[in-house]
Protein backbone atom coordinates (compact mmCIF):
# COMPACT_ATOMS: atom_id res chain seq x y z
CA UNK A 1 0.00 0.00 0.00
CA UNK A 2 1.41 3.47 -0.72
CA UNK A 3 2.82 5.18 2.54
CA UNK A 4 1.34 9.10 3.22
CA UNK A 5 4.09 11.96 3.53
CA UNK A 6 2.06 13.32 6.50
CA UNK A 7 3.81 15.08 9.63
CA UNK A 8 6.26 12.42 11.13
CA UNK A 9 5.03 10.99 14.71
CA UNK A 10 7.13 10.30 17.28
CA UNK A 11 7.17 6.71 19.55
CA UNK A 12 8.46 6.47 22.64
CA UNK A 13 10.24 3.47 23.55
CA UNK A 14 8.37 1.41 26.95
CA UNK A 15 11.26 1.39 28.67
CA UNK A 16 11.33 5.47 28.85
CA UNK A 17 7.70 5.83 29.47
CA UNK A 18 6.88 8.14 32.67
CA UNK A 19 3.98 9.17 34.68
CA UNK A 20 1.75 11.87 33.26
CA UNK A 21 3.28 11.77 29.36
CA UNK A 22 0.98 11.65 26.69
CA UNK A 23 2.98 9.19 24.03
CA UNK A 24 2.51 7.43 20.75
CA UNK A 25 3.91 3.73 21.34
CA UNK A 26 4.12 0.94 19.15
CA UNK A 27 4.58 -2.89 20.05
CA UNK A 28 3.74 -6.53 19.75
CA UNK A 29 0.82 -7.97 21.36
CA UNK A 30 0.90 -10.24 24.04
CA UNK A 31 -2.42 -10.08 25.90
CA UNK A 32 -6.23 -8.84 24.23
CA UNK A 33 -9.69 -8.39 25.21
CA UNK A 34 -12.07 -8.01 22.39
CA UNK A 35 -13.88 -4.58 22.52
CA UNK A 36 -16.95 -4.65 25.08
CA UNK A 37 -19.38 -3.10 26.80
CA UNK A 38 -18.06 -1.61 29.84
CA UNK A 39 -20.33 -0.92 32.80
CA UNK A 40 -20.64 2.87 31.77
CA UNK A 41 -21.95 3.73 27.86
CA UNK A 42 -18.27 2.95 26.68
CA UNK A 43 -16.85 0.45 24.73
CA UNK A 44 -13.81 -0.91 26.36
CA UNK A 45 -10.77 -3.30 25.41
CA UNK A 46 -7.87 -4.70 27.27
CA UNK A 47 -4.25 -4.76 25.34
CA UNK A 48 -0.81 -6.01 27.14
CA UNK A 49 1.81 -5.20 24.59
CA UNK A 50 5.67 -5.66 24.38
CA UNK A 51 8.46 -3.83 22.11
CA UNK A 52 12.42 -4.69 21.80
CA UNK A 53 13.43 -3.00 25.45
CA UNK A 54 11.66 -5.87 26.90
CA UNK A 55 9.01 -3.81 29.09
CA UNK A 56 5.01 -4.38 28.86
CA UNK A 57 2.27 -2.23 28.92
CA UNK A 58 -1.23 -2.54 29.59
CA UNK A 59 -2.84 -0.19 27.62
CA UNK A 60 -7.02 -0.02 28.95
CA UNK A 61 -8.66 1.83 25.76
CA UNK A 62 -11.75 3.50 25.61
CA UNK A 63 -14.48 4.57 22.93
CA UNK A 64 -18.38 5.38 22.43
CA UNK A 65 -18.17 3.41 19.27
CA UNK A 66 -17.13 -0.20 18.87
CA UNK A 67 -15.52 0.34 15.57
CA UNK A 68 -13.10 2.74 16.72
CA UNK A 69 -11.06 0.28 19.53
CA UNK A 70 -7.78 -1.39 17.57
CA UNK A 71 -8.63 -4.77 15.44
CA UNK A 72 -7.00 -6.87 17.13
CA UNK A 73 -7.27 -10.49 15.83
CA UNK A 74 -4.48 -12.73 17.98
CA UNK A 75 -1.62 -12.62 20.03
CA UNK A 76 1.44 -11.29 17.94
CA UNK A 77 -0.49 -8.56 16.26
CA UNK A 78 1.63 -5.65 15.65
CA UNK A 79 -0.43 -2.17 17.29
CA UNK A 80 1.02 1.60 16.95
CA UNK A 81 -1.33 3.84 19.26
CA UNK A 82 -1.14 7.43 19.23
CA UNK A 83 -2.27 9.63 21.95
CA UNK A 84 -1.92 7.21 25.43
CA UNK A 85 -1.68 8.91 28.52
CA UNK A 86 0.62 6.94 31.16
CA UNK A 87 -0.11 6.65 34.71
CA UNK A 88 1.05 4.32 37.72
CA UNK A 89 -1.71 2.36 39.03
CA UNK A 90 -0.27 -0.35 41.76
CA UNK A 91 3.32 0.62 41.56
CA UNK A 92 3.51 0.24 37.60
CA UNK A 93 2.68 2.12 34.83
CA UNK A 94 -0.43 1.88 32.65
CA UNK A 95 -2.05 3.44 29.63
CA UNK A 96 -5.15 4.52 29.35
CA UNK A 97 -6.21 6.30 25.88
CA UNK A 98 -7.03 9.70 26.10
CA UNK A 99 -8.30 12.53 23.81
CA UNK A 100 -7.78 11.99 19.87
CA UNK A 101 -6.73 8.44 20.60
CA UNK A 102 -6.56 6.24 17.47
CA UNK A 103 -4.65 3.03 16.62
CA UNK A 104 -2.61 0.88 13.39
CA UNK A 105 -2.65 -2.86 13.45
CA UNK A 106 -1.08 -5.55 11.43
CA UNK A 107 -0.16 -9.47 10.99
CA UNK A 108 2.85 -9.93 13.03
CA UNK A 109 3.76 -12.40 10.65
CA UNK A 110 7.23 -12.00 8.99
CA UNK A 111 7.35 -10.94 5.22
CA UNK A 112 3.19 -10.59 5.06
CA UNK A 113 1.96 -7.80 3.44
CA UNK A 114 2.10 -4.74 5.28
CA UNK A 115 -1.57 -4.42 5.42
CA UNK A 116 -3.63 -1.54 7.64
CA UNK A 117 -6.43 -2.40 10.30
CA UNK A 118 -6.87 1.74 11.14
CA UNK A 119 -9.38 2.87 13.89
CA UNK A 120 -9.94 6.20 13.80
CA UNK A 121 -11.07 8.34 10.24
CA UNK A 122 -8.28 10.75 10.22
CA UNK A 123 -5.42 8.39 10.81
CA UNK A 124 -2.60 7.79 7.95
CA UNK A 125 0.13 5.31 7.82
CA UNK A 126 3.85 7.67 7.69
CA UNK A 127 7.21 5.84 6.80
CA UNK A 128 8.23 5.67 10.22
CA UNK A 129 5.21 3.58 11.38
CA UNK A 130 5.79 1.23 7.96
CA UNK A 131 9.30 1.09 9.15
CA UNK A 132 8.08 0.36 12.99
CA UNK A 133 5.86 -2.62 11.55
CA UNK A 134 8.84 -3.80 9.99
CA UNK A 135 11.22 -3.85 13.11
CA UNK A 136 9.02 -5.56 15.54
CA UNK A 137 8.10 -8.21 13.16
CA UNK A 138 11.52 -9.00 12.87
CA UNK A 139 12.10 -8.79 16.41
CA UNK A 140 8.92 -11.02 17.50
CA UNK A 141 10.02 -13.60 15.05
CA UNK A 142 12.72 -14.66 17.78
CA UNK A 143 11.46 -13.14 21.18
CA UNK A 144 7.65 -13.75 20.82
CA UNK A 145 6.14 -17.34 20.55
CA UNK A 146 3.39 -17.51 18.35
CA UNK A 147 0.06 -17.84 20.56
CA UNK A 148 -0.39 -21.27 21.86
CA UNK A 149 -3.67 -21.11 21.93
CA UNK A 150 -5.08 -20.84 18.50
CA UNK A 151 -5.39 -24.61 17.66
CA UNK A 152 -7.49 -26.35 14.86
CA UNK A 153 -10.16 -28.42 15.86
CA UNK A 154 -8.30 -31.99 15.77
CA UNK A 155 -5.30 -30.30 17.99
CA UNK A 156 -8.00 -29.66 21.14
CA UNK A 157 -8.23 -31.78 24.09
CA UNK A 158 -10.70 -32.06 26.89
CA UNK A 159 -10.38 -29.73 29.58
CA UNK A 160 -8.51 -27.00 28.16
CA UNK A 161 -8.84 -23.48 26.72
CA UNK A 162 -8.33 -22.23 23.13
CA UNK A 163 -8.95 -19.99 20.58
CA UNK A 164 -10.68 -21.28 17.34
CA UNK A 165 -11.31 -19.98 14.03
CA UNK A 166 -13.98 -21.21 12.49
CA UNK A 167 -16.90 -20.35 9.69
CA UNK A 168 -20.60 -19.88 11.05
CA UNK A 169 -23.02 -22.27 10.10
CA UNK A 170 -26.11 -22.31 12.29
CA UNK A 171 -26.99 -20.69 15.26
CA UNK A 172 -29.71 -20.40 17.60
CA UNK A 173 -32.34 -17.45 18.28
CA UNK A 174 -30.96 -14.29 20.29
CA UNK A 175 -32.68 -11.83 22.00
CA UNK A 176 -32.46 -7.57 21.19
CA UNK A 177 -29.66 -7.62 23.59
CA UNK A 178 -27.30 -9.75 21.43
CA UNK A 179 -24.66 -9.38 18.73
CA UNK A 180 -26.90 -10.89 15.88
CA UNK A 181 -24.11 -12.70 13.84
CA UNK A 182 -24.61 -13.50 10.00
CA UNK A 183 -25.12 -16.78 8.62
CA UNK A 184 -21.68 -17.97 6.73
CA UNK A 185 -18.90 -15.07 8.14
CA UNK A 186 -16.08 -16.62 9.87
CA UNK A 187 -15.19 -16.00 13.44
CA UNK A 188 -12.74 -16.28 16.27
CA UNK A 189 -13.53 -17.10 19.38
CA UNK A 190 -11.35 -16.68 22.39
CA UNK A 191 -10.62 -18.61 25.52
CA UNK A 192 -13.33 -21.33 24.06
CA UNK A 193 -13.24 -24.16 26.77
CA UNK A 194 -13.52 -27.46 25.98
CA UNK A 195 -15.26 -29.98 28.23
CA UNK A 196 -16.69 -33.50 28.45
CA UNK A 197 -19.98 -33.44 28.74
CA UNK A 198 -21.98 -36.95 29.68
CA UNK A 199 -24.43 -37.73 26.95
CA UNK A 200 -27.88 -37.13 27.76
CA UNK A 201 -29.54 -40.97 27.06
CA UNK A 202 -30.50 -43.80 29.30
CA UNK A 203 -29.74 -46.23 27.26
CA UNK A 204 -25.82 -44.84 27.14
CA UNK A 205 -25.30 -43.10 30.04
CA UNK A 206 -21.66 -44.64 30.24
CA UNK A 207 -20.74 -42.42 27.10
CA UNK A 208 -19.44 -38.28 27.03
CA UNK A 209 -19.15 -36.38 24.65
CA UNK A 210 -16.77 -33.29 23.91
CA UNK A 211 -18.12 -29.80 24.12
CA UNK A 212 -17.26 -26.37 23.25
CA UNK A 213 -18.39 -23.30 26.41
CA UNK A 214 -17.82 -19.63 26.09
CA UNK A 215 -17.94 -18.66 29.26
CA UNK A 216 -19.71 -15.26 30.31
CA UNK A 217 -17.65 -12.33 31.28
CA UNK A 218 -14.25 -11.03 29.65
CA UNK A 219 -11.37 -13.19 31.70
CA UNK A 220 -8.53 -14.44 29.83
CA UNK A 221 -9.91 -12.36 26.71
CA UNK A 222 -12.89 -14.01 26.37
CA UNK A 223 -14.89 -13.17 23.24
CA UNK A 224 -15.63 -13.14 19.33
CA UNK A 225 -14.58 -11.52 16.69
CA UNK A 226 -15.89 -11.20 12.88
CA UNK A 227 -12.69 -12.20 10.33
CA UNK A 228 -13.13 -10.39 7.11
CA UNK A 229 -12.47 -12.12 4.08
CA UNK A 230 -9.13 -11.02 3.53
CA UNK A 231 -7.94 -12.17 6.78
CA UNK A 232 -4.84 -14.73 6.19
CA UNK A 233 -6.19 -16.88 8.25
CA UNK A 234 -9.85 -16.55 6.20
CA UNK A 235 -8.07 -17.99 3.94
CA UNK A 236 -6.14 -20.84 5.04
CA UNK A 237 -9.74 -21.91 6.66
CA UNK A 238 -11.40 -21.71 2.99
CA UNK A 239 -9.15 -23.65 1.19
CA UNK A 240 -9.36 -26.45 3.74
CA UNK A 241 -13.11 -26.30 3.68
CA UNK A 242 -12.94 -26.70 -0.28
CA UNK A 243 -10.99 -30.11 0.40
CA UNK A 244 -13.47 -31.35 2.51
CA UNK A 245 -16.60 -34.01 1.28
CA UNK A 246 -19.06 -32.47 2.90
CA UNK A 247 -22.00 -34.43 1.57
CA UNK A 248 -19.72 -37.31 4.14
CA UNK A 249 -20.34 -35.10 6.85
CA UNK A 250 -23.57 -36.24 8.89
CA UNK A 251 -24.84 -33.54 11.09
CA UNK A 252 -24.67 -34.74 14.75
CA UNK A 253 -27.49 -34.99 17.37
CA UNK A 254 -28.59 -34.47 20.54
CA UNK A 255 -27.66 -37.85 21.41
CA UNK A 256 -24.93 -40.28 20.11
CA UNK A 257 -26.01 -43.39 17.91
CA UNK A 258 -25.04 -46.83 18.77
CA UNK A 259 -23.69 -47.16 15.09
CA UNK A 260 -21.30 -43.90 15.98
CA UNK A 261 -20.17 -45.16 19.69
CA UNK A 262 -16.92 -44.71 18.64
CA UNK A 263 -17.28 -41.11 18.47
CA UNK A 264 -17.78 -40.76 21.50
CA UNK A 265 -15.79 -41.38 24.48
CA UNK A 266 -15.99 -43.67 27.26
CA UNK A 267 -14.73 -42.34 30.69
CA UNK A 268 -11.57 -44.01 31.77
CA UNK A 269 -9.83 -43.45 35.51
CA UNK A 270 -8.30 -40.34 34.28
CA UNK A 271 -11.00 -38.46 32.85
CA UNK A 272 -13.30 -38.98 35.95
CA UNK A 273 -10.15 -37.46 37.99
CA UNK A 274 -10.32 -34.16 36.00
CA UNK A 275 -10.82 -30.65 37.12
CA UNK A 276 -13.84 -29.17 36.43
CA UNK A 277 -13.59 -25.79 35.16
CA UNK A 278 -17.55 -25.01 35.79
CA UNK A 279 -16.58 -25.05 39.62
CA UNK A 280 -13.85 -22.17 39.17
CA UNK A 281 -16.27 -19.95 37.10
CA UNK A 282 -19.21 -20.72 40.05
CA UNK A 283 -16.06 -19.83 42.56
CA UNK A 284 -18.15 -20.62 45.31
CA UNK A 285 -15.49 -23.71 46.67
CA UNK A 286 -13.41 -23.20 49.67
CA UNK A 287 -10.16 -21.66 49.35
CA UNK A 288 -7.66 -23.07 51.60
CA UNK A 289 -4.93 -20.81 50.72
CA UNK A 290 -4.15 -16.92 50.66
CA UNK A 291 -1.53 -14.69 49.37
CA UNK A 292 0.68 -12.27 51.32
CA UNK A 293 1.59 -10.11 48.64
CA UNK A 294 0.75 -9.40 45.01
CA UNK A 295 -2.68 -9.27 45.42
CA UNK A 296 -2.41 -7.10 41.65
CA UNK A 297 -1.67 -9.56 39.58
CA UNK A 298 -4.20 -11.58 37.46
CA UNK A 299 -4.95 -15.05 37.45
CA UNK A 300 -3.13 -16.78 35.00
CA UNK A 301 -4.35 -20.02 33.37
CA UNK A 302 -1.47 -23.07 33.73
CA UNK A 303 -1.21 -24.01 29.97
CA UNK A 304 -0.31 -20.03 29.30
CA UNK A 305 2.21 -20.21 32.34
CA UNK A 306 3.60 -23.53 30.36
CA UNK A 307 4.38 -21.89 27.05
CA UNK A 308 5.98 -18.85 28.32
CA UNK A 309 9.34 -17.65 28.60
CA UNK A 310 11.17 -17.50 32.35
CA UNK A 311 11.50 -15.43 34.68
CA UNK A 312 7.50 -14.13 36.06
CA UNK A 313 5.61 -13.75 38.32
CA UNK A 314 1.77 -15.62 38.22
CA UNK A 315 -1.05 -15.60 40.30
CA UNK A 316 -2.81 -18.96 40.25
CA UNK A 317 -6.36 -20.79 40.82
CA UNK A 318 -5.52 -24.77 41.07
CA UNK A 319 -6.01 -27.86 42.48
CA UNK A 320 -3.15 -29.74 44.28
CA UNK A 321 -3.58 -33.22 42.01
CA UNK A 322 -0.61 -34.81 44.24
CA UNK A 323 2.61 -33.77 46.52
CA UNK A 324 5.68 -35.65 46.83
CA UNK A 325 7.72 -36.64 49.09
CA UNK A 326 3.77 -38.56 50.83
CA UNK A 327 6.40 -38.99 54.18
CA UNK A 328 6.11 -36.07 55.93
CA UNK A 329 8.98 -35.62 58.07
CA UNK A 330 11.31 -36.72 54.95
CA UNK A 331 10.09 -32.73 53.35
CA UNK A 332 12.37 -31.26 55.83
CA UNK A 333 15.89 -30.28 54.36
CA UNK A 334 18.86 -27.67 55.37
CA UNK A 335 19.13 -24.66 52.72
CA UNK A 336 22.58 -22.40 52.81
CA UNK A 337 21.02 -19.07 52.11
CA UNK A 338 24.27 -17.86 50.43
CA UNK A 339 25.25 -20.58 47.84
CA UNK A 340 21.72 -22.01 48.09
CA UNK A 341 22.53 -25.63 48.35
CA UNK A 342 20.26 -28.14 49.99
CA UNK A 343 21.20 -31.07 51.78
CA UNK A 344 19.83 -33.44 54.18
CA UNK A 345 19.02 -33.17 58.36
CA UNK A 346 21.86 -35.17 59.38
CA UNK A 347 20.44 -38.09 61.15
CA UNK A 348 21.07 -38.79 65.00
CA UNK A 349 23.33 -41.70 64.50
CA UNK A 350 25.55 -39.69 62.34
CA UNK A 351 25.80 -36.82 64.87
CA UNK A 352 25.85 -39.35 67.44
CA UNK A 353 29.41 -40.45 65.51
CA UNK A 354 31.24 -37.08 65.52
CA UNK A 355 30.54 -36.91 68.81
CA UNK A 356 31.98 -40.29 69.77
CA UNK A 357 35.20 -40.35 67.65
CA UNK A 358 35.66 -36.55 69.06
CA UNK A 359 35.54 -37.90 72.92
CA UNK A 360 38.69 -39.71 72.22
CA UNK A 361 40.70 -36.95 72.61
CA UNK A 362 40.80 -35.74 76.67
CA UNK A 363 40.27 -32.61 77.55
CA UNK A 364 43.09 -29.94 77.47
CA UNK A 365 43.74 -28.97 81.15
CA UNK A 366 45.30 -25.38 80.17
CA UNK A 367 42.91 -24.70 78.66
CA UNK A 368 40.15 -25.18 81.51
CA UNK A 369 39.06 -22.27 83.93
CA UNK A 370 39.86 -19.12 80.87
CA UNK A 371 38.60 -15.54 81.49
CA UNK A 372 35.52 -16.46 79.13
CA UNK A 373 34.23 -19.34 81.07
CA UNK A 374 34.37 -21.76 84.39
CA UNK A 375 35.08 -25.33 83.29
CA UNK A 376 33.73 -28.27 85.46
CA UNK A 377 35.19 -31.94 84.33
CA UNK A 378 34.35 -35.12 85.22
CA UNK A 379 35.02 -38.79 84.24
CA UNK A 380 31.86 -41.52 82.98
CA UNK A 381 31.92 -44.40 84.78
CA UNK A 382 32.08 -48.06 82.94
CA UNK A 383 32.99 -46.15 79.57
CA UNK A 384 36.94 -46.65 79.42
CA UNK A 385 37.31 -43.15 81.61
CA UNK A 386 36.24 -41.25 79.11
CA UNK A 387 36.45 -37.36 80.76
CA UNK A 388 33.80 -34.50 79.70
CA UNK A 389 34.41 -31.43 80.16
CA UNK A 390 31.71 -28.39 80.31
CA UNK A 391 32.67 -25.00 80.29
CA UNK A 392 30.28 -21.99 81.16
CA UNK A 393 30.40 -18.58 79.69
CA UNK A 394 30.59 -15.86 81.61
CA UNK A 395 28.12 -12.86 81.44
CA UNK A 396 29.85 -9.33 82.76
CA UNK A 397 32.32 -11.58 84.73
CA UNK A 398 29.90 -13.55 86.78
CA UNK A 399 27.83 -16.75 85.51
CA UNK A 400 23.97 -16.49 84.38
CA UNK A 401 21.24 -18.57 85.74
CA UNK A 402 21.24 -21.75 83.86
CA UNK A 403 18.45 -21.38 81.79
CA UNK A 404 20.11 -17.94 80.12
CA UNK A 405 23.67 -19.96 80.39
CA UNK A 406 25.28 -20.90 77.13
CA UNK A 407 28.00 -24.01 77.64
CA UNK A 408 30.31 -25.57 75.93
CA UNK A 409 31.07 -29.12 75.87
CA UNK A 410 33.52 -31.54 75.29
CA UNK A 411 33.84 -35.61 75.01
CA UNK A 412 29.97 -35.73 75.79
CA UNK A 413 27.63 -38.17 73.82
CA UNK A 414 24.33 -37.01 71.97
CA UNK A 415 22.13 -38.17 74.43
CA UNK A 416 24.11 -36.12 77.41
CA UNK A 417 24.35 -32.84 75.27
CA UNK A 418 20.49 -33.05 74.63
CA UNK A 419 19.84 -33.51 78.90
CA UNK A 420 22.23 -30.62 78.90
CA UNK A 421 20.31 -28.75 76.41
CA UNK A 422 17.22 -28.89 78.09
CA UNK A 423 18.55 -27.00 80.68
CA UNK A 424 21.12 -24.34 79.87
CA UNK A 425 20.35 -21.68 77.30
CA UNK A 426 22.55 -23.23 74.42
CA UNK A 427 25.14 -26.05 73.82
CA UNK A 428 28.29 -26.26 72.26
CA UNK A 429 30.32 -29.20 70.97
CA UNK A 430 33.92 -28.43 71.13
CA UNK A 431 36.91 -30.33 71.51
CA UNK A 432 41.07 -28.58 72.79
CA UNK A 433 42.93 -27.73 70.19
CA UNK A 434 46.48 -26.56 70.41
CA UNK A 435 45.98 -23.10 71.38
CA UNK A 436 42.54 -22.87 72.62
CA UNK A 437 38.75 -24.66 72.36
CA UNK A 438 37.43 -25.46 68.59
CA UNK A 439 34.43 -26.18 66.96
CA UNK A 440 34.02 -29.61 65.50
CA UNK A 441 33.08 -30.70 61.80
CA UNK A 442 30.54 -28.73 60.10
CA UNK A 443 28.71 -32.02 59.71
CA UNK A 444 27.90 -31.40 63.79
CA UNK A 445 25.55 -28.72 64.54
CA UNK A 446 27.42 -25.60 66.32
CA UNK A 447 24.82 -25.15 69.00
CA UNK A 448 21.84 -27.08 70.32
CA UNK A 449 18.98 -25.01 71.98
CA UNK A 450 16.35 -27.23 73.55
CA UNK A 451 15.72 -30.14 70.66
CA UNK A 452 16.40 -28.12 67.76
CA UNK A 453 20.31 -28.68 66.48
CA UNK A 454 21.70 -25.92 64.15
CA UNK A 455 24.20 -26.43 61.83
CA UNK A 456 26.67 -24.40 59.43
CA UNK A 457 27.39 -24.71 55.61
CA UNK A 458 30.81 -26.24 55.01
CA UNK A 459 31.02 -24.59 51.93
CA UNK A 460 30.16 -20.85 52.87
CA UNK A 461 31.77 -20.50 56.79
CA UNK A 462 35.31 -19.23 57.60
CA UNK A 463 35.47 -20.57 61.17
CA UNK A 464 36.86 -17.56 63.89
CA UNK A 465 37.91 -18.42 67.48
CA UNK A 466 36.05 -19.53 69.78
CA UNK A 467 37.48 -16.30 72.22
CA UNK A 468 35.05 -14.40 69.82
CA UNK A 469 31.89 -15.28 71.71
CA UNK A 470 32.97 -12.22 74.03
CA UNK A 471 32.09 -9.75 71.58
CA UNK A 472 28.10 -10.79 71.65
CA UNK A 473 26.75 -7.61 72.98
CA UNK A 474 24.02 -9.31 75.46
CA UNK A 475 25.05 -12.54 76.55
CA UNK A 476 21.21 -13.17 77.31
CA UNK A 477 20.74 -13.72 73.83
CA UNK A 478 22.10 -16.60 72.79
CA UNK A 479 20.31 -16.59 69.42
CA UNK A 480 21.85 -18.54 66.73
CA UNK A 481 21.98 -16.13 63.93
CA UNK A 482 24.30 -14.39 66.83
CA UNK A 483 26.55 -16.94 67.56
CA UNK A 484 26.95 -17.94 63.82
CA UNK A 485 27.94 -14.62 62.92
CA UNK A 486 30.63 -14.24 65.60
CA UNK A 487 32.16 -17.66 64.88
CA UNK A 488 32.08 -17.12 61.01
CA UNK A 489 29.16 -19.40 60.22
CA UNK A 490 26.62 -18.83 57.84
CA UNK A 491 23.74 -21.08 59.18
CA UNK A 492 21.88 -23.50 57.35
CA UNK A 493 17.95 -22.96 57.26
CA UNK A 494 15.56 -25.55 57.96
CA UNK A 495 13.21 -25.51 55.03
CA UNK A 496 10.28 -27.70 53.80
CA UNK A 497 11.07 -28.43 50.57
CA UNK A 498 8.11 -30.42 48.73
CA UNK A 499 6.88 -30.71 44.85
CA UNK A 500 3.15 -29.86 44.06
CA UNK A 501 1.33 -30.63 41.20
CA UNK A 502 -1.53 -28.10 40.55
CA UNK A 503 -4.45 -28.95 37.96
CA UNK A 504 -6.71 -26.30 37.35
CA UNK A 505 -8.45 -27.70 33.93
CA UNK A 506 -6.29 -26.01 31.72
CA UNK A 507 -2.76 -27.60 32.34
CA UNK A 508 -1.18 -29.37 34.85
CA UNK A 509 1.92 -27.83 36.50
CA UNK A 510 4.69 -28.98 38.80
CA UNK A 511 6.05 -25.82 41.43
CA UNK A 512 8.75 -26.42 44.28
CA UNK A 513 7.80 -25.08 47.97
CA UNK A 514 11.02 -24.32 49.48
CA UNK A 515 9.89 -22.35 52.86
CA UNK A 516 11.00 -22.43 56.02
CA UNK A 517 7.27 -21.45 58.14
CA UNK A 518 5.73 -19.06 55.79
CA UNK A 519 3.15 -21.23 53.76
CA UNK A 520 2.55 -23.80 56.80
CA UNK A 521 2.64 -21.18 59.15
CA UNK A 522 4.45 -23.77 61.15
CA UNK A 523 8.60 -24.01 62.15
CA UNK A 524 10.33 -26.66 60.09
CA UNK A 525 12.80 -26.29 62.33
CA UNK A 526 11.09 -28.32 65.07
CA UNK A 527 8.71 -30.26 62.83
CA UNK A 528 11.32 -33.57 63.29
CA UNK A 529 10.98 -33.25 67.10
CA UNK A 530 7.32 -32.28 67.96
CA UNK A 531 4.80 -34.66 67.20
CA UNK A 532 1.58 -32.15 67.63
CA UNK A 533 3.38 -30.09 65.23
CA UNK A 534 3.44 -33.02 62.86
CA UNK A 535 0.08 -33.97 63.19
CA UNK A 536 -0.84 -30.21 62.40
CA UNK A 537 1.36 -30.93 59.12
CA UNK A 538 -0.54 -33.95 58.23
CA UNK A 539 -3.96 -31.93 58.97
CA UNK A 540 -3.26 -29.37 56.36
CA UNK A 541 -2.04 -31.16 54.13
CA UNK A 542 -5.40 -33.45 53.93
CA UNK A 543 -6.93 -30.37 53.35
CA UNK A 544 -5.43 -29.33 50.54
CA UNK A 545 -4.94 -32.52 49.00
CA UNK A 546 -7.53 -35.08 50.61
CA UNK A 547 -7.44 -38.35 50.07
CA UNK A 548 -9.84 -40.68 48.98
CA UNK A 549 -12.17 -37.99 46.64
CA UNK A 550 -12.01 -37.19 43.18
CA UNK A 551 -10.16 -34.23 42.59
CA UNK A 552 -13.31 -32.10 41.41
CA UNK A 553 -14.00 -32.35 45.83
CA UNK A 554 -10.87 -30.74 46.50
CA UNK A 555 -10.49 -27.36 47.67
CA UNK A 556 -8.97 -24.45 45.26
CA UNK A 557 -5.33 -23.31 45.81
CA UNK A 558 -5.07 -19.52 45.43
CA UNK A 559 -1.11 -19.51 45.00
CA UNK A 560 2.13 -16.82 43.49
CA UNK A 561 4.61 -18.83 41.20
CA UNK A 562 7.36 -17.71 39.77
CA UNK A 563 9.16 -18.95 37.14
CA UNK A 564 12.79 -19.41 36.51
CA UNK A 565 15.54 -21.18 34.36
CA UNK A 566 17.67 -23.42 35.60
CA UNK A 567 20.71 -25.14 33.88
CA UNK A 568 22.33 -29.19 33.70
CA UNK A 569 25.44 -29.29 31.55
CA UNK A 570 23.66 -28.02 27.84
CA UNK A 571 20.45 -28.81 28.86
CA UNK A 572 18.12 -25.88 29.66
CA UNK A 573 14.50 -26.13 31.77
CA UNK A 574 12.01 -24.04 33.36
CA UNK A 575 11.12 -24.59 36.87
CA UNK A 576 9.01 -22.95 38.99
CA UNK A 577 8.51 -21.95 42.90
CA UNK A 578 5.50 -20.91 45.53
CA UNK A 579 6.14 -17.94 47.06
CA UNK A 580 4.09 -14.92 49.00
CA UNK A 581 1.49 -17.85 49.55
CA UNK A 582 0.28 -18.98 53.37
CA UNK A 583 -2.51 -21.81 54.78
CA UNK A 584 -6.13 -20.16 55.29
CA UNK A 585 -5.92 -19.41 59.44
CA UNK A 586 -9.10 -21.99 59.42
CA UNK A 587 -7.25 -25.04 58.38
CA UNK A 588 -4.42 -24.90 60.70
Amino acid sequence: MSVVPVAPYTYTPLNLLKDGAVVNVCGVVKFFKPPYLSKGTDYCSVVTIVDQTGVKLTCLLFSRKYEDLPVIYKVGDIVCFRGLKIQVYKNELQAISNYGFASLTFDGTLMSPVTLRTSGKNFNMTALDHNMVEALRAWASTHVPPSPTLLPLSDVHRMQYCDLTCQLLGKAEVDGTSFLLKIGSFLRIYSLHTRLQPVNSESMTSLIRLEFHLHGGTSYGRGIRVLPESNPDVDKLKRALESVDLAAIQPSNDTCQSEDEDNCLTPSHSDSDLVSLYAVERCQQFCATKLIDHHYLEKTPLHAILQQRAPRQYRILAKLRSYEPRRLFQSVKLLCPKCNSLQEVPCEENVDKIFQDAATKSPESKLQGMSLYDSQVWATKGQGGRRVAVHFLRSHGALPRSDECLILIEGGRLCEISKLSSVFGGVIPVRSGPEDLELLDLAAPFLIRGKVCHYGCKQCSNLKPIQNLRTIPNKRLWIPSSVAEVLGIVPLQYVFVMMFSFDDGTGVLDAYLKDSEKFFQIPASEILTDDSLQRNLEKVMDVICPPGIKIDAYPWLECLIKSYNVTSGTEQRICYQIFDTTVAEDII
